[in-house]
């Protein structure tokens, strides 16, 4: 799962999903990466109930589902149609409390990617916003130029942005 370096392979990184403003793996990722059924790690997040909060873990509505599919195009149709409990969404301590109930040696393994996982992600974000801040910064610094100059930042600007994922500008 890690590179020589320790870097984390991208498919951990890629499983996270943000759902009601939360960063997230699905119970059926989860269960995957801890070499488990969906099914068997459902099962044991209702028997130790005490030890999942809604700040750990919740059951997806079907807003949720849709959004995800529409958006993200990461849920396939029929996943999830035809199971008796709706998907579980793990956030990063969820999803560390999941390692501890199922007490498999897999499980607790890759606990250590899932936290590096979200560590890696909370990275990623501090370091676009420090880089929007510098932008931003930037770009009052040039509002003196001369509208020919200012024009050839502002496309150098929305390229960056687009570089970032960000595809919207803030109004001047």
């Amino acid at each position: 799962m890690t590179t020589q370096g320790g870097a984390l392979a991208p498919g951990i990184t890629q499983q996270i999903r943000v759902v009601r403003g939360r960063r997230v793996l699905l119970d059926s990722d989860l269960a995957a990466l801890y070499g488990v059924t969906t099914k068997r790690l459902n099962e044991q997040v209702r028997r130790n109930l005490g030890r999942f909060p809604e700040d750990f873990v919740f059951s997806l509505n079907n807003q949720d589902i849709t959004s995800l599919r529409s958006h993200f195009a990461t849920l396939k149709s029929g996943r999830g149609e035809h199971r008796k409990y709706s998907p579980l969404a793990f956030t990063e301590h969820g999803a560390i409390m999941a390692a501890t109930i199922l007490n498999s040696p897999r499980a607790v393994e890759m606990s250590v990617y899932v936290v590096r996982a979200f560590v890696e992600l909370r990275q990623m974000l501090a370091s676009n916003a420090e880089l929007a801040r510098k932008l931003e910064t930037l770009e009052r610094s040039v509002a003196t130029l001369d509208a020919d100059t200012r024009k050839q930042f502002d496309q150098v600007y929305e390229a960056i942005l687009g570089l970032m994922g960000s595809t919207s500008r803030k109004p001047q």
